[in-house]
């Protein structure tokens, strides 16, 4: 099948293009590199432009015969969210209708969407199934539940088949630990811990250590990158059989802060300093997956669910690179 990676310049989308190519796809990469690096493009077709430019758009999607679209392509910094909350409703939102009419206009109905757990805000059970109640508490959350409803009146009509995939916490390095995460700035757990490791960062911060949790810290689902990327294949074959899908994606079995930074330790066999302040604002004590419908109906399951294994994979990938990607 023809794919049109938007964002597959970024963490989850060059592991997405590596994983389609594996499995005979031929997917095109279409970022903007303001956030990806082209650098983790290694053998996919790549075209620079924007998903939100209408006429190029329908103009990609025409010339390379695309069959289905996999979006990768938002915003997803939850404080920058909400220190320019319309950023974010227009690259989330306004782009991603735009990405929809031009599917639409060129004919193109299959579609994946890459969302997150934030649309469930501060849930109401643990774990978190798909029909728990969806409150997001900021614009991130709400940018991508409202990308998940545009989607589902779209499906309506007859003119759009989707699979909307909600991730916990994305980590790891795929693909023996060659596409990993770089983003700048940094902002996700693991990849700052082993900053910390490598002595680019003074510390690391634990956000509240008085939680009603086994250590006090918060508890997290972490997800390894190619057991996401897995899952996407699997919702994109069924799109044949089933028009609108939704899928929770976490292992399910949650880790503390403390224990993620004893991993790293254990991993790197480096000491660093750890610095305790206070809550963060809308941290949840506990957030972790109920992804057995995931399970269940695409026959999913993760290669990579040992906490060890992703701490792993990610620091291989920062050593060999330690700047990052060289784009």
């Amino acid at each position: 099948m023809k794919v049109l990676v938007c964002g597959g310049a970024g963490y989850i989308g060059s592991n997405m293009t590596e994983l389609l190519s594996r499995h005979g796809h031929s997917p095109v990469v279409f970022d903007n590199l303001s956030k990806g690096h082209r650098a983790a493009v290694q053998k996919a077709e790549f075209v620079q432009g924007d998903f939100g430019d209408f006429d190029f758009t329908i103009e990609v999607l025409k010339k390379h015969k695309i069959e289905a679209v996999m979006h990768f392509a938002a915003f997803i910094e939850v404080g920058e969210s909400v220190d320019q909350p319309l950023r974010y409703y227009d690259n989330n939102v306004s782009k991603t209708r735009t990405l929809l009419a031009a599917m639409e206009a060129a004919g193109v109905q299959k579609f994946v969407f890459s969302s997150t757990a934030a649309v469930y805000g501060m849930p109401d059970q643990i774990p978190i199934t798909e029909d728990t109640t969806k409150c997001p508490i900021n614009p991130y959350g709400e940018t991508k539940w409202a990308v998940e409803r545009m989607c589902h009146f779209q499906s309506q009509t007859g003119r759009l088949r989707y699979a909307v995939l909600r991730y916990f916490n994305a980590c790891g390095a795929g693909f023996n630990a060659t596409r990993g995460e770089d983003h700048k700035p940094e902002s996700h757990l693991i990849p700052l811990i082993i900053q910390a490791a490598m002595g680019k960062r003074d510390n690391i911060k634990i956000f509240g250590s008085d939680y009603p949790t086994p250590d006090g810290t918060c508890v997290r689902d972490y997800i390894h990158v190619e057991d996401l990327a897995k899952a996407h294949l699997l919702a994109l074959a069924r799109l044949d059989s089933e028009a609108q899908q939704v899928y929770n994606l976490g292992n399910g079995k949650g880790y503390t802060v403390r224990q993620v930074i004893d991993c790293v330790r254990k991993v790197s066999g480096k000491e660093f300093k750890v610095v305790e302040v206070g809550r963060r604002p809308g941290d949840p004590p506990v957030l972790t997956a109920d992804a057995s419908k995931a399970r269940n109906i695409l026959g999913w399951k993760t290669d990579y669910p040992e906490l060890e294994k992703i701490v792993e994979s990610a620091w291989t990938f920062h050593t060999a690179n330690p700047n990052g990607y060289n784009d």
